[in-house]
Parts: structure tokens; sequence; C-alpha cells
């Protein structure tokens, strides 16, 4: 089954001109055509947008994300390499999310102080 770009579009989220980006960096390699040139995605188009989305919404950068892409054609022969790149990767999101909980803590217990503050100017009369 084919999928145009508007219902890739409409299904992923991800703009027309962003599926086009994506396949102009190689993130998309091989994106079936029409007889008039009109695109077709494929499932396994779909899927692989699935993986670029995750880990581009992750923080793996464009080049990173074209470099597994290219392992990925090389077949089975490189899926050390590919398995290694996602380790490193998930290390790396599990450091940030860390660092997020940190700061998120911060304001939490800034939150808290400046309720305690306002509380108490409130009890104090307020505005008066």
């Amino acid at each position: 089954m084919w999928h145009s770009i508007k219902q890739v579009s409409a299904h992923t989220g991800l703009k027309p001109h962003v599926l086009r980006y994506y396949e102009k960096e190689g993130l998309l390699p091989d994106v079936a055509r029409s007889p008039s040139g009109v695109r077709r995605y494929r499932q396994q188009d779909l899927d692989g947008l699935g993986l670029i989305c995750c880990l581009k919404n992750t923080g793996m950068s464009i080049r990173q994300i074209r470099e597994f892409v290219e392992l990925s054609k090389h077949g089975d022969a490189t899926l050390a390499q590919r398995c290694d790149m996602l380790r490193r990767h998930k290390q790396n999101v599990e450091e940030d999310i860390a660092q997020m909980q940190l700061h998120l803590e911060k304001v939490g217990a800034k939150i808290a102080y400046f309720t305690a503050q306002y509380e108490e100017y409130l009890q104090n009369g307020g505005d008066k």
C-alpha cells in the first residue's frame, strides 16, 4: 500500500517540506515515485520516519541519523555498529534526563519558596 506525502504528513505531524528535507538529507533513502514523479511512501518508510523522529526528538543530530541510515543500508554486517550508536545515544539521553531532573527540582524548590513568600505577604495584609 502506498501513502502520499499529504497522508504521511497527516499521520506523522511532519510538514511536507520536512519530509522532502529528510529525503534530500539521505534520511529517507529510496522513497518510491510514481511514473509522474509523485512520492509514494511505503510502510517501511513510515517505520523509518518513526525512528528518525524518535532519534531527532531525543537530541540526535541529522548528521548522526544519516550515519545510522547509511549503516543500515549495509545490512547485518553493521548491526554491531548500529547497536553501539544507539547505546551511546541512550546514555546521552539518560544523562540529559538526569540533568533536566536536577533543573526541575530546582524550579520546584523556587516555586515552593515563592509560594511561601506570597502566602506570608497575603497574611501580612497584602496590597494595603
